[in-house]
């Protein structure tokens, strides 16, 4: 059958973050995809799939609430089973420390003489 004419499918997903709250832990169930033909892309913020199977295709898109670090992302396909292991990125690791000068006015306080 060509690819063309394969019926697209949503692969039943679980995700979800790992029990240190680290990483993001993701499944998608695709019995029957030869592992050469998984199309997996990872953003920081979402995660694409595209695995033909015999005649269908499993499809799916996931915009993710937390972003992660694609780079450092392990797979492992067993049994059907599709597993992603993703680091989640830490909301102040690209943040950068603004250097604060002091003002260019300086206030001077005025003491008034009181004479009894």
């Amino acid at each position: 059958m060509m690819l063309e004419n394969r019926i697209k499918v949503a692969p039943s997903t679980v995700a979800y973050a790992d029990e240190e709250k680290n990483k993001l832990v993701v499944e998608f169930a695709i019995p029957g995809a030869p592992t050469g033909t998984i199309d997996l892309k990872i953003l920081p913020d979402c995660i694409h799939l595209t695995a033909p199977a015999r005649d269908i295709e499993y499809v799916s898109s996931l915009a993710l609430a937390w972003t992660v670090k694609p780079d450092k992302a392990e797979a492992i396909y067993e049994n059907g089973l599709l597993r992603i292991q993703v680091p989640f990125k830490d909301p102040m690791e690209d943040a950068v420390k603004v250097t604060i000068k002091a003002g260019g006015a300086e206030i001077k306080t005025k003491t008034k003489r009181i004479e009894a």
